[in-house]
C-alpha cells in the first residue's frame, strides 16, 4: 500500500461488510482495488472479514499486479479457517505460476508455499516443479524457499517428489541469489531432518565460494554458515577457504561479519602453519573492533560473540583492550560485558592501564556496576599472580572511601585473593577489621567471619570479633550461620583458652537446638562429635590445608565453547547456552520408522524365531500421546502446533531460569485420558493438579493439568523441581494462561536432564513444589518412571545383545519374580514395552516356558538387557536384567511393574 492508503483504516461504518461484498463486486476495476484494500485494512486491524472469501477470491482474475497481491496476502491469512473455499483459488495460483509476467509467477509460487492447508500442497506440487527450472532467476530463487516450507507441511511428498535432488542442482546454478536461496532451504529442511540431507562436497564447495562475491548481504550469511559446518581435508584447503573468505570481514552488514568471523575460526582449527594463524587473527582484530562503534544493541550482541572468540583466540584482541573500556553513556549492559571482556584480555603488560580504569569505575553512581567493577580488581588479582599486590593495592584505597557497599565488595574479593595467595597478604587483616561494623550483607558479613576463623591465631582480639557477630546469631541468614560455626571451631582449635570455650558451647547449642535448619544442624552435630570425641581429628579436618583457587574468568566447559563458537552470529552465542537449552523443536512430521518386524531366530544365538508379531507387524498402540509409553512402534499423528511462545514478565520469583521460551499451553485433546492426581482441590484451595511424565518423539515432557475449582481466577503459574536421580529441571518456564473458575487448562513442559542431580541411592521420587500469583507454594510428590527415560536407539542386534550380555559380569545380573502379573496377550505386551523403547528381540521356549528378551537404553548410554519368563495366561513373571549400571535395577523393576499391570 502507498503512504495515501491510511484512510482505508478510519471507516467503521455499520453496514461495512455488505457494502465491501457490494464493491468487491463492482464492475469498475478502481472500485475493486479500492474494497480490496479496505478489506486488508479491516483485517489488519483484526476485524473478522473471512465471510467475504468468495468475493475477494473473485478479484484474483486480474491483471493488476498490486490487486493479485492484496488478494494474495489475504488467502495467506484465511485459507486456514476456510480450506474449502481457499480450492477455488487453485486454478488461478496454477494459472499465474505460467503467467508471461516473472514477478506473477515467483508471487503464485510464494503465496501457494505459505499457505499451509495440505488440500493446495498437492496442487503445488507441478507449479513448484516448473518454477524451480524457471528460466527467470527471480522465479528459482522464490521457488527454493518455496520447497523448504513445503518439507514443513509435508516431508515425505518432498522426498518423493525429488524436489532435494532439484534443490541440489540449484546450488550450481549461474545466478549467486538463487545459490543463496537453495543453501538457506536446505539448511532449514537440515534442521528439521534427523537424516543427512545437505553435506558440502568439494565440487559444492568451490560453487558456494563463487557465490559468496556477488550475492546480497543475507545470501552471504546463508553461504556462510553453510561454509562453517564443512570440515576441510586438510590445512591446505582450510587455507584456500579463508583465503577467499577474509574478504567478507570488511562487510558493512554486522551479521556477514560475524558469519565470517565463525567461518574463520571453525578452519584456523585445522591451519597448523603458527604465521598464518597469526596474520588471521591480526585481519579478524578490526573488523571486530569496528562492530563496537554500532548501536547499544549491536554492541552487546557484538561484546556477547567476542566473550566466546577471546576464551578460545585470545590473541586476536590482546592489543585492543583499549576500545573496551567503558563510556560514560554506555548502557550498563553494554559495560557489563566490557568488563568481563577486560578481566579475560587482562595481563601482566596492561594491567596498569586496566586497574586505573577499575579504580575509575568504582566511584560511578550505578551500585551494580561499582560492585562489578570492584570484584573484576578481586578477579585480576587472582588471575594475574606478578598483579596480585597492585590489585590489593587499589582495593585498600577504595575501602578508605568509607562508601559501603564498595567496602563490603572489596572483603569479598579479598577473602578470595587469601585462598588464592595463603600467608602472602595477610598484614592487611587490621585495615579490614576496622570496617566490621558497617557490614550489612550476608555474603560480606560471611566472607569476614572465614577471614578472622582463618587467621585467629594472628588476631589478637579474634574471640571479641566473633562474639559480636554471635549476638545476632538466630536472625543470622544460613551462609553467616554456617561460617560463624566453623569460624569459632577455628577459634577454640587454634585458642582452647576459656573465652573461646564458652563461645564454641553457645554455637553449638544454637545451631542444634535453636536452628530449623538441616544443613546447620548436620554440621554442628558433626564437629561436636569430633570434638568431643578426638579433638586432634578435629583439627585434622577443620584446619586441613585447602585447594589454592583458580581464575573463573573462562568459566565455559571446552565442549560447551565449541558448540557456541559453531553457533556464533546467533542467540545461542547471546545466550552463552547451546540451542536445546532455550528452544523446543516441534516436529510437525511424522517420522519415518524402521521396519517394525522382529528379528528372526538364528542357530548362533541359539534362540527360536519369534511369531509373535507374524501376522501383524505394525499394531499401533491404543495409548494416547500423553500416557508415558507413547513413543510407539508405528508413528504417531504430529501433535498441534503450538500458540505463539509467550515470555515471562514476572521474573525469577522462585529461581527458575528465564531465559528459555518454551511453547504455550497445548490442549488436551478429547481422547486424551485423564492424568493421575498429584494435588486433590481439597488441599490446594480449591485448585487440582493432575501430572505425569512421558515422552513424546525423544523429547521428555511434564504433562500438567490444572482445574479451578475455587471462586477466583488463578494466574502467574511457576514450577520448581527438586533435586533428583535423573537431574530433571524444566526447559523453560512454565505458560499457563489465566484459568477462570471452573474451568482447566492443560500443558506439555519440555524437561532437561542431568541439571539437578540429588545424591545418595537412585530414586523414582520427583518433588514438585508449583505456585500462583494468588496461592502459596503447594508441594507434591511424584514418581519418575524409569520407562520415560529409555530412548529410541536402544534397539541392539541380536549378535550384539548376545556379546554384551557375556561380557557384563555376573554381579551386574539382578532379577525379581512378579507372582501377581500374568501376560495374558503377548502383541499387546510387546506393544506396550516397544512404546517405551523396549525392543524386542527374540522368543525362545525353555521347558513349558516362554523366555523373551528385550533392550533399552538410557540416557549416555546405558544399556539394560532384559530377559522376561512366564507362561501365557499364567500367574507369575520372572524378570532379569543385566545393566553396567545394577543400582537402576530398583527403579527398573517398579517401572516393569505398572508397564505390565497396565
Amino acid at each position: 500500500m502507498s503512504g495515501h492508503d491510511s484512510k482505508y483504516f478510519s471507516t467503521t461504518k455499520k453496514g461495512e461488510i455488505p457494502e465491501l461484498k457490494e464493491e468487491l463486486n463492482s464492475q469498475y476495476k478502481d472500485k475493486r482495488k479500492d474494497a480490496v484494500k479496505k478489506v486488508i485494512a479491516a483485517m489488519t486491524v483484526g476485524k473478522d472479514v473471512s465471510s467475504l472469501f468468495t468475493d475477494v477470491v473473485n478479484c484474483m482474475q486480474t491483471e493488476n499486479l498490486e490487486l493479485k497481491k492484496l488478494v494474495y496476502l489475504y488467502l495467506i491469512n484465511y485459507a486456514k479457517s476456510q480450506p474449502d473455499l481457499a480450492i477455488l483459488a487453485v486454478n488461478t495460483f496454477v494459472k499465474d505460476s505460467q503467467d508471461p509476467n516473472p514477478l506473477i509467477r515467483a508471487l503464485a509460487v510464494r503465496t501457494m508455499g505459505c499457505i499451509r492447508v495440505d488440500k493446495i500442497t498437492e496442487y503445488l506440487c507441478d507449479p513448484l516443479q516448473r518454477c524451480l527450472k524457471d528460466d527467470d532467476p527471480y522465479v528459482r530463487k522464490t521457488a527454493a524457499i518455496c520447497v523448504a516450507k513445503l518439507y514443513d507441511i509435508n516431508a515425505e511428498l518432498v522426498e518423493d517428489r525429488g524436489f532435494l535432488e532439484s534443490l541440489k542442482d540449484l546450488i550450481s546454478d549461474n545466478n549467486p541469489m538463487v545459490v543463496a536461496n537453495a543453501v538457506a532451504a536446505l539448511a532449514e529442511i537440515q534442521d528439521n531432518s534427523n537424516s543427512p540431507i545437505f553435506e558440502i562436497t568439494s565440487h559444492t564447495l568451490s560453487k558456494l565460494l563463487t557465490a559468496l562475491n556477488e550475492c546480497t548481504e543475507w545470501g552471504q550469511v546463508f553461504i556462510l554458515d553453510a561454509l562453517s559446518r564443512y570440515k576441510a581435508a586438510d590445512a591446505r584447503e582450510a587455507e584456500n577457504i579463508v583465503e577467499r573468505v577474509t574478504p567478507r570481514l570488511q562487510h558493512a552488514n554486522c551479521a556477514v561479519v560475524l558469519s565470517a568471523v565463525k567461518m574463520i575460526l571453525q578452519q584456523m582449527e585445522l591451519i597448523t602453519s603458527t604465521d598464518v594463524v597469526r596474520n588471521l587473527c591480526k585481519k579478524m582484530a578490526p573488523p571486530l573492533v569496528t562492530l563496537l562503534s554500532a548501536e547499544p544493541e549491536i554492541q552487546y550482541v557484538a561484546l556477547r560473540n567476542i566473550n566466546l572468540i577471546v576464551q578460545r583466540r585470545p590473541t586476536i584482541l590482546a592489543h585492543e583492550i583499549k576500545v573496551f573500556f567503558c563510556k560514560y553513556n554506555d548502557p550498563i549492559y553494554v559495560k557489563m560485558e566490557k568488563l568481563e571482556i577486560m578481566i579475560k584480555l587482562a595481563s601482566d603488560r596492561n594491567i596498569d592501564q586496566v586497574l586505573l580504569e577499575f579504580k575509575e569505575y568504582a566511584t560511578e553512581v550505578d551500585v551494580d556496576f561499582v560492585r562489578k567493577a570492584v570484584r573484576a580488581i578481586g578477579r585480576c588479582a587472582i588471575k594475574l599472580e606478578r598483579a596480585a599486590e597492585r590489585c590489593i593495592s587499589v582495593l585498600l584505597e577504595l575501602i578508605k572511601i568509607k562508601v559501603n557497599y564498595v567496602v563490603q565488595e572489596a572483603i569479598i574479593v579479598i577473602k578470595d585473593i587469601f585462598r588464592r595467595y595463603p600467608n602472602t597478604y595477610e598484614s592487611i587483616i587490621a585495615t579490614l577489621c576496622e570496617s566490621l561494623d558497617t557490614l550489612d550483607e550476608p555474603e560480606a558479613k560471611a566472607s569476614m567471619i572465614w577471614i578472622i576463623g582463618e587467621y585467629a591465631e594472628r588476631i589478637d582480639n579474634a574471640d571479641e570479633l566473633l562474639e559480636s557477630f554471635l549476638e545476632s546469631f538466630p536472625e543470622e541468614p544460613a551462609q553467616v550461620q554456617l561460617q560463624l560455626l566453623t569460624a569459632t571451631v577455628k577459634l577454640f582449635l587454634k585458642k582452647p583458652t576459656e573465652g573461646p570455650q564458652q563461645m564454641i558451647q553457645v554455637v553449638l547449642n544454637n545451631a542444634t537446638v535453636e536452628t530449623d535448619n538441616p544443613d546447620l544442624r548436620d554440621r554442628a552435630y558433626i564437629y561436636w562429635r569430633l570434638l568431643s570425641t578426638d579433638p586432634e581429628a578435629a583439627k585434622d579436618v577443620v584446619l586441613a590445608e585447602k585447594p589454592v583457587i583458580t581464575d573463573d574468568s573462562n568459566q565455559l566447559e571446552p565442549s560447551l565453547l565449541d558448540e557456541l563458537l559453531a553457533n556464533i552470529a546467533t542467540l545461542s552465542s547471546v545466550y552463552h547456552k547451546p540451542p536445546e537449552a532455550f528452544v523446543t523443536r516441534v516436529k510437525t512430521t511424522a517420522q519415518k520408522t524402521e521396519d517394525d518386524d522382529y528379528p528372526e531366530g538364528g542357530s548362533e544365538t541359539g534362540y527360536s524365531e519369534s511369531s509373535a508379531h507374524a501376522a501383524d507387524g505394525g499394531v499401533s498402540p491404543t495409548s494416547s500421546s500423553n500416557v508415558p509409553y507413547s513413543a510407539a512402534r508405528q508413528p504417531a499423528p504430529a501433535p498441534p502446533s503450538p500458540a505463539a511462545p509467550v515470555p515471562d514478565l514476572l521474573g525469577d520469583l522462585i529461581g527458575l531460569d528465564n531465559n528459555a521460551i518454551v511453547p504455550v499451553d497445548q490442549p488436551a485433546t478429547p481422547s486424551s485420558p485423564p492424568l493421575p492426581v498429584v494435588l486433590p482441590a481439597s488441599t490446594g484451595q480449591g485448585l487440582q493438579i493432575s501430572a505425569q511424565l512421558t515422552q513424546q518423539d525423544g523429547q521428555i515432557y511434564y504433562s500438567l493439568s490444572f482445574e479451578n475449582n475455587s471462586q477466583i481466577p488463578l494466574d502467574g503459574f511457576m514450577i520448581q523441581f527438586n533435586k533428583n536421580t535423573f537431574g530433571l529441571a524444566a526447559a523453560g518456564p512454565l505458560q499457563v494462561p489465566q484459568v477462570q473458575p471452573g474451568t482447566s487448562s492443560r500443558t506439555l513442559l519440555p524437561m532437561v536432564m542431568f541439571q539437578n542431580l540429588s545424591q545418595g541411592p537412585p530414586s523414582s521420587l520427583l518433588q514438585v513444589a508449583v505456585k500462583n500469583s494468588q496461592q502459596p507454594v503447594w508441594y507434591f510428590n511424584d514418581k519418575a518412571p524409569l520407562h520415560v527415560f529409555f530412548t529410541e536407539d536402544g534397539r541392539m542386534e541380536r549378535g550384539n545383545f548376545l556379546e554384551t550380555w557375556r561380557s557384563l559380569p555376573d554381579s551386574n545380573e539382578v532379577s525379581k519374580d512378579f507372582p501377581d502379573i500374568v501376560v495374558n496377550s503377548v502383541e499387546a505386551t510387546l506393544d506396550r514395552l516397544a512404546a517405551s523403547n523396549m525392543f524386542f528381540i527374540a522368543k525362545r521356549k525353555h521347558a513349558n516356558q516362554d523366555v523373551f528378551y528385550f533392550s533399552a537404553k538410557l540416557p549416555r548410554g546405558i544399556p539394560f538387557l532384559i530377559e522376561l519368563t512366564t507362561v501365557i495366561g499364567t500367574l507369575g513373571v520372572k524378570c532379569a536384567i543385566k545393566t553396567p549400571s545394577p543400582e537402576l535395577a530398583p527403579l527398573f523393576f517398579e517401572s516393569l511393574e505398572t508397564l505390565l499391570k497396565v
